[in-house]
C-alpha cells in the first residue's frame, strides 16, 4: 500500500466533499457511518477473497453442483 497515495486521496475526498457541502448538494456516498462501513466490508470481503484464491468454481464445487 502506498501511504502517499492513500494521503492523496483522502485529501482529495475531503475536498470535494466540502465542495459539495459548499455548494449545498447530496453526496454521492452513504450519508451516515453505517454505509461509509459497508463500504469498506465489500472492500475487506472483496481483497480477503482473493488473498485466499477462492472463485466460483469453487463456490460450485463446495457446494456438489
Amino acid at each position: 500500500m502506498n501511504v502517499t497515495q492513500v494521503v492523496l486521496a483522502t485529501l482529495t475526498g475531503f475536498t470535494v466533499g466540502a465542495l459539495f457541502k459548499f455548494v449545498e448538494i447530496p453526496i454521492p456516498a452513504p450519508p451516515n457511518l453505517a454505509g461509509v462501513m459497508g463500504i469498506v466490508g465489500i472492500f475487506l470481503g472483496f481483497r480477503v477473497m482473493g488473498e485466499l484464491g477462492l472463485t466460483v468454481d469453487d463456490l460450485v464445487t463446495a457446494l456438489g453442483l
